[in-house]
């Protein structure tokens, strides 16, 4: 059995990689709204510079696609 000081030690050891690995998730690919959206006049990317703003209306797009899917599942369901 470790005493409380190793297991610190193996604790701070452990934590040290998977530190490093989160960053590098957090940094996917960049999103584009120009492509996302279609259509539009003027250029998304600089009226939404934010990239935190980019990823919600990104997955606000897929939810959207995502419960219309659901919604027409549950038309065919019913015919």
């Amino acid at each position: 059995m470790l005493n409380p000081e190793e297991q610190s030690s193996n604790i701070e050891e452990k934590d040290g990689p998977t530190a490093e690995v989160y960053p590098v998730e957090e940094k996917k690919r960049e999103v584009d709204l120009n492509t996302l959206f279609p259509g539009k006049d003027y250029d998304l990317n600089r009226l939404f510079p934010d990239e935190g703003t980019k990823r919600l209306l990104h997955e606000l797009k897929r939810n959207k696609r995502d419960i219309d899917r659901f919604i027409k599942s549950l038309n065919l369901e019913e015919e």
